[in-house]
C-alpha cells in the first residue's frame, strides 16, 4: 500500500561509503529533507525516518557474519522504533517491517534487487517521490571489484527508471555513482577529446538541458565565483547533491 504523504516529497537516501560527508555536511547547514532514509548502519549512525535493511535480523543478532559491523546493526534492530524495512519479521526486534516486494514488483513491473540500496529506490519510484538525494552511495569497495560493479549497475539502472518517470535525481559530489566525481569536461565520451569539449548542463530554473563549451563555462563559472566572493566567503557553503 502507497504511502500518500510520500508523493512529492524531497528524501535524502543514505548509506555508508565516504559521500555520506557530503550528507553531514549538509545538515551542518542547516540542509533539510521531508524525510531521510538510512541503508543499512546509517540509521543507527544519524536520525533517519526509514531504514533499509533487507538482510534478515537473524543474521546479526545470530551470528558474526557482518564482521564489525556486526555490533552496531545488533544495535540497530534491536533499537530503532523502525520502520526497517526487511525481508522477515522477527519477534526481538519491534521496528521491523516486511518490504512490499510484491506490490513494488508490480508496480515498476522490475525485480532487480541485487543489493539492498535498489529496494530503497524502487520504494521512492513505488510512492511516487519529486526528489531523490543519494548520499554514501559510492560502491567503491576495493576488495570485491565485481561485488562493486554488480552493485553498481542495478543502483544505476533503477536511478534510471526513476528519472524517465520524471523523478529528480542528485549524487552527492564526492560519489562516483553515475560519474558525479568526474571531471565535467570529461563527462561526455569523444566530446572529451577536443579542444573545447562539449559539455551538457541543466538549467534548474528552466528545467532545461543546454550544451556549452568547457572554454566558455570556465569563463562564466569563474564570473559567478567572483561575485560569490563579494557576498559571502565559499568556506563555509555546503557541498550541493549534482542533479541528473
Amino acid at each position: 500500500m502507497r504511502l500518500e504523504h510520500l508523493e512529492g516529497a524531497n528524501i535524502a537516501l543514505v548509506a555508508m561509503g565516504e559521500s555520506q560527508l557530503d550528507f553531514h555536511l549538509a545538515k551542518t547547514h542547516s540542509k533539510t529533507w521531508d524525510e531521510v532514509w538510512g541503508i543499512n548502519a546509517m540509521g543507527e549512525i544519524t536520525k533517519c525516518d526509514r531504514v533499509f535493511m533487507l538482510d534478515p535480523a537473524s543474521r546479526f543478532l545470530d551470528s558474526d557474519a557482518s564482521g564489525s559491523q556486526t555490533g552496531i546493526m545488533k544495535d540497530l534492530v534491536l533499537n530503532h522504533p523502525g520502520p526497517i524495512y526487511t525481508c522477515e519479521l522477527d519477534e526481538r526486534c519491534p521496528g521491523l517491517v516486511e518490504f512490499p516486494i510484491t506490490e513494488v514488483v508490480k508496480a515498476t513491473r522490475c525485480s532487480y534487487f541485487n543489493n539492498t540500496v535498489p529496494f530503497a529506490i524502487a520504494f521512492a519510484l513505488y510512492n511516487k517521490v519529486a526528489r531523490l538525494e543519494l548520499y554514501g552511495i559510492d560502491f567503491t569497495y576495493k576488495g570485491n571489484l565485481h561485488f562493486a560493479e554488480a552493485g553498481r549497475s542495478c543502483v544505476e539502472y533503477w536511478l534510471a527508471k526513476c528519472i524517465e518517470n520524471g523523478m529528480t535525481v542528485s549524487v552527492a559530489p564526492r560519489s562516483g555513482l553515475l560519474d558525479t566525481d568526474v571531471p565535467i569536461q570529461e563527462k561526455v565520451y569523444g566530446y572529451h577529446r577536443l579542444d573545447n569539449p562539449t559539455l551538457v548542463l541543466i538549467d534548474e530554473d528552466k528545467d532545461e538541458f543546454y550544451t556549452m563549451g568547457f572554454n566558455e563555462y570556465s569563463q562564466e563559472l569563474e564570473k559567478r565565483r567572483r561575485k560569490d566572493a563579494e557576498l559571502i566567503s565559499t568556506v563555509n557553503t555546503p557541498p550541493e547533491a549534482k542533479r541528473y
